[in-house]
């Protein structure tokens, strides 16, 4: 079972995709990472998710990249306890800040339909709260394939070809954030 919990910042309420396109992209994220790494299914994942504006974003991406500027999606994974046996399985994932205009934005410049780059965003969040990364080439090369899993099973095209009609030009979501890792899948 996930639970999405989505907050919505007043000034995009109704400048972001509907719960519903929000949950699928999540879920499909969640199994395309357990295809990933050949793992079961977890019986339930809660993740927080925040949309908001840029002046929220860009608070944000310098506090915790000192970063001054707005960054499409930033992932926090939860932090978990130390001393934790094995088996025990927590199913808070972390918490996702996606900014609305920023992602209008570059799917308006890089040609993209809207929609699949929200579930693009969205997909890249959920597999950095799974400890997904794109640090080196072959941690990218990793997370960019399961991304595509995802999205492919949404519908849409690989968001990172060139010669890509209907999701554009490509692009890797350019400033994504992983704090602390956490290796479990959904």
């Amino acid at each position: 079972m996930l639970l999405l919990d989505v907050q919505r910042d007043d000034s995009i309420a109704h400048d972001s995709p509907d719960d519903h396109q929000l949950e699928r992209a999540a879920r499909a994220a969640l199994a395309a990472a357990c295809s990933a790494r050949e793992t079961a299914a977890r019986e339930s994942a809660e993740i927080s998710l925040r949309l908001v504006g840029e002046a929220e974003m860009r608070e944000l991406n310098g506090r915790y990249r000192g970063r001054d500027y707005a960054t499409n999606v930033l992932a926090f994974p939860a932090a978990l306890p130390e001393g934790l046996p094995d088996d025990v399985e927590l199913s808070l994932l972390g918490d996702i800040v996606i900014c609305a205009p920023v992602v209008r934005r570059e799917a308006h410049e890089q040609n993209k339909d809207e929609a699949a780059h929200w579930d693009h965003m969205l997909v890249h969040g959920v597999l950095h709260l799974l400890g997904f990364d794109h640090e080196d080439d072959d941690e990218a090369e990793h997370m960019e394939a399961t991304e595509r899993h995802a999205l492919a099973d949404l519908g849409h095209g690989d968001p990172y070809e060139e010669s890509s009609v209907a999701d554009g030009a490509a692009s890797r979501p350019v400033s994504a954030m992983s704090i602390g890792a956490m290796e479990a899948c959904p």
